[in-house]
């Protein structure tokens, strides 16, 4: 009996393509989403501390194109796992486009109402000069700084997977989403039960009133304060996603990320511990604004958040000029179409914040499990 149970257990592992021991150790269980431009970056970053935490599995990374095409995303998540010693992480690609909007909607929409900053992958110039790391073609995938991956993306798709692995661990699994919510918007759609399946929807995205920081990318919503990037990539996603059953939904817009800053003091420090992770990230750090990482820190230390708020929300689409901005009610008080609650973080403990992104990042490689 007992041989045969084991053997029960073998098929059922090599089926689903899921451990065990998670499910019963304690760990906290996360898919990360993500659109991983790089190489190093806040998206590289965020998903590097998600990593390095070492009460979480990562059960795989999704990759889809947002700010950079998804081929080009994939090849440098593969090369990055490869240097920080990370290759049994499985990444598969998600939406290399969004389900409605183009870059020629996108033009179109610039004609009416104005030039926006950022357009992710759409991006051909900023600053007023021509961006070098743009092409318009969405699968060519250029030479890497990071140099070629020898991994290989799974065969499975990412819709696929977060269907699957979500139901092999039920009220278990966090969505963990840095970029545009597409994929999941087409996994919610795929499989109706999915949200109310899963442990709780936390996203990066979304803006209220932030307070302008000094860099080029404030430039965009000191003028149009509710409108943000990855909601701004497919808004129809974001809103179609924001009316699915989440058991709960953890926002964190660009709000609380205008007070904080990956300086090149804080890159140097990391450097310092000279760990794959820690050498990966001095290596290729940029100085941007830390919003994925912002968003990793608070799930992994919810404690982090000073300030928070719900309310009902949902993400304007159609072609009007708030095309991508954020919509929201207070609780009771939004048009009865479906809108979910949302814990909006709008302000953080940010010296506690640089100490815990330092620490992940300097790390050697979280205990094996």
């Amino acid at each position: 009996m007992i041989r045969c149970l084991a053997a029960a257990l073998a098929a059922l592992l090599l089926a689903t393509g899921s451990a065990p021991s998670s499910a019963a150790d304690g760990h906290r269980l996360v898919i990360v989403d993500q659109d991983m431009f790089g190489p190093g970056g806040s998206n590289m970053n965020s998903v590097l501390m998600l990593l390095q935490a070492p009460d979480v599995d990562v059960l795989g990374i999704v990759v889809s194109s947002g700010d950079g095409w998804r081929e080009e995303e994939i090849a440098q998540t593969l090369r990055m796992l490869e240097l920080v010693g990370r290759p049994e992480v499985p990444v598969y690609a998600g939406a290399e486009f969004p389900l409605l909007n183009s870059a020629a909607r996108m033009k179109a929409w610039e004609r009416r109402y104005g030039p926006l900053v950022w357009k992710g992958a759409w991006t051909d110039s900023f600053g007023g000069q021509p961006r070098a790391e743009y092409h318009a073609d969405p699968f060519l995938v250029p030479p890497l700084a990071a140099g070629p991956p020898s991994l290989k993306a799974q065969a499975e798709s990412g819709v696929d997977f977060m269907i699957r692995t979500v139901h092999a661990h039920p009220g278990r699994v966090t969505l963990w989403m840095g970029g545009a919510l597409t994929d999941l918007a087409l996994a919610s759609r795929l499989d109706p039960g999915l949200a109310a399946a899963t442990r709780e929807l936390v996203f990066m995205g979304g803006s209220f009133n932030p307070v302008a920081a000094d860099n080029s990318f404030a430039d965009e919503y000191a003028h149009s304060p509710r409108r943000e990037f990855n909601m701004l990539w497919d808004a129809e996603a974001a809103s179609a996603v924001l009316h699915e059953a989440w058991p709960r939904v953890v926002q964190i817009p660009v709000d609380p990320t205008t007070r904080t800053f990956f300086s090149k003091a804080l890159y140097a420090e990391i450097g310092q511990a000279k760990t794959p992770v820690a050498s990966y990230v001095a290596r290729f750090g940029e100085g941007f604004p830390m919003w994925d990482e912002l968003a990793a820190a608070v799930w992994l230390d919810p404690s982090l958040v000073k300030r928070s708020q719900k309310m009902l929300e949902d993400v304007a689409a159609g072609d009007g000029a708030d095309y991508g901005s954020t919509l929201s009610w207070p609780l009771g008080r939004g048009p009865g179409l479906g809108e979910r609650e949302v814990e909006v973080v709008q302000d953080v403990d940010v010296p506690r914040f640089e100490r815990l992104t330092v620490k992940l990042l300097s790390a050697g490689r979280a205990p094996a499990r």
